[in-house]
């Protein structure tokens, strides 16, 4: 029998349906809940940056991001009404983003360690 042989029937990493053990699809599945908590707070945080550099309303681009930020926040749509609207505006956006940042970092890390 070769000395490198590398079979072994009776492989302690893989469970009874010949799956791996060694956490590769729970980091997966973290990364995946990271990056969306990820790409939901910047355009939340992209959004503010628009409105308070007073970018162009009427530009597909600025549509957009302003469109994906309503959707994203509108659950959290003034719950802060202040006069001053560049204010209202940051409160009313970022609480969501830094929502979404804790809960979607705190669910992936809690997966990575399943």
């Amino acid at each position: 029998m070769p000395v490198n042989d590398t079979y072994n029937p009776y492989d302690r990493n893989l469970d009874a349906h010949g799956r791996s053990r060694d956490g590769a699809g729970a980091n997966r599945a973290a990364l995946v809940i990271h990056t969306i908590a990820d790409i939901a707070a910047g355009f939340l945080g992209l959004w503010i940056l628009l409105y308070l550099l007073k970018a162009n309303q009427g530009n597909v681009f600025v549509g957009f991001v302003h469109g994906m930020a309503d959707w994203l926040a509108g659950w959290s749509q003034d719950i802060f009404t202040m006069k001053i609207e560049g204010l209202r505006v940051a409160l009313n956006y970022g609480l969501p983003a830094v929502i979404y940042l804790l809960l979607g970092h705190g669910i992936a890390a809690w997966v990575r360690r399943l």
